[in-house]
């Protein structure tokens, strides 16, 4: 997958020329910019040049085939062509390997590891009222009101067979937010795999959500801002720390809590993530990833390459503590990773992507995903690493933002009304 960073993408050729043009229209990041269609870029007056070559960079963007981009745009043939070329073509004319020939060829491979559509939250979705099925990847306890105003509900481990797509909102119906009360969410993790024949058992992990108090007073501090082309790479001064509770005190947060910012399966996982942020932006849903180590060079090297949202150091570690229940979840190299199936079925489908990464930085800490709502609403959704490699489904995180901030919004409609 290719650089997150504006300049990388445009590269030296035909768009090089419009950039300024596409900033000043609010085409200022890469997710953003691939979402564009024929009717923008005919708002555009981009010359049909400039369409193949964004029409180029978007497709090996998706393939982590950018080294090619500069040559194969200055071929001037289109896309269509230059997949019909030969794989001896390709590799004589653009001196490409013959593993990259494949994954380029393959035409197929971003859907079939992913197949979301943006569109289907870029829009307002159908809604089903059809109730969920004995398949489905939640399982709520019975429902009781707590004293802290919601309902406290968990998961059960999600099956790798079971389709990740099918709605989730009867599952979050019961979900409430009121001013001033905090509600518990959903603990999410995978199954954990049978080690060495079951003789090594995996880390136990929780059944209930952490309460917002575990994370609101953690001391933070911001490394990068948001990308946006042109700006420094990394904050040039030193920030002062800041109260986590800032981040979502206006909008709603993704807090990707990482292993490692080296790790290629953390690489991939923010990848993937931040690939959607035109979806989060349209539904009012920040991005922030939370690292445990500060090694400057590694931040700089995963930001905004793999990584344009804002990155954080949590130096306490609490934001990981709290994803064990108070506790760090750690793993051992031979019994997390060697000796556990998921844990290297994970490492290949993050090796697929084409990513580069290294070994720097401790990397038994287990990570993790939170959800939180605004201000006091409460952690939504927690989602934990149990396995080396584990990415909290997409799906689901988009599922129960899109739920998040529209009951968000009827509740601010609910406030004016009771003005007017």
């Amino acid at each position: 997958m290719g650089s997150f960073s504006m300049e990388d993408f445009v590269g030296n050729g035909a768009l090089k020329a419009i950039t300024s043009k596409l900033i000043e229209d609010g085409w200022d990041d890469v997710p953003t910019l691939k979402l564009m269609n024929a009717e923008d870029m005919n708002s555009l007056n981009m010359t049909q040049e400039q369409k193949d070559a964004l029409e180029i960079r978007s497709y090996l963007h998706d393939r982590a085939l950018m080294q090619y981009a500069d040559h194969m745009e200055a071929s001037r043939k289109c896309l269509p062509e230059l997949l019909n070329l030969s794989m001896g073509d390709l590799s004589t004319h653009f001196g490409m390997k013959r593993g990259h020939v494949v994954r380029f060829m393959d035409r197929m491979t971003p859907r079939a590891v992913d197949p979301l559509s943006a569109s289907a939250y870029l829009t307002p979705r159908k809604r089903t009222s059809e109730p969920l099925r004995n398949n489905s990847i939640y399982k709520s306890r019975p429902s009781s009101i707590n004293s802290r105003g919601g309902p406290s509900m968990t998961r059960s481990s999600v099956k790798p067979s079971v389709a990740y797509d099918i709605s989730i909102e009867q599952s979050m119906a019961d979900f409430k937010i009121k001013d001033g009360h905090v509600f518990k969410g959903i603990v999410a993790s995978l199954p954990a795999e049978p080690r060495a024949c079951g003789c090594v058992q995996p880390p136990p992990v929780v059944d209930n959500v952490a309460p917002l108090s575990a994370i609101e007073n953690v001391s933070v501090q911001k490394l990068t801002p948001e990308y946006k082309v042109g700006m420094e790479r990394l904050v040039k001064s030193k920030t002062p720390p800041m109260r986590a509770s800032e981040l979502w005190r206006d909008k709603p947060a993704i807090l990707l809590c990482l292993r490692r910012p080296g790790c290629i399966m953390c690489r991939a996982e923010a990848h993937q993530l931040y690939s959607r942020k035109p979806i989060f932006d349209a539904i009012g849903v920040q991005l922030f990833a939370v690292i445990h180590e500060h090694i400057e060079p590694e931040v700089k090297d995963f930001w905004p390459r793999y990584w344009g949202g804002g990155v954080v150091y949590d130096r306490g570690m609490e934001f990981f503590k709290a994803l064990g229940g108070g506790k760090l979840l750690k793993d051992k190299f031979i019994s997390g990773f060697l000796l556990n199936p998921q844990a290297i079925a994970n490492y290949k489908k993050a090796k697929a992507t084409g990513l580069e990464h290294n070994f720097k930085g401790e990397g038994e800490i287990k990570g993790g995903l939170f959800i939180v709502g605004r201000g006091k609403t409460g952690i939504a959704y927690q989602f934990i690493e149990r396995n080396f490699g584990d990415w909290a489904p997409l799906p689901e995180v988009l599922d129960i933002c899109n739920q998040l901030q529209n009951q968000q919004n009827q509740s601010e409609s609910v406030k004016l009304s009771q003005k007017d």
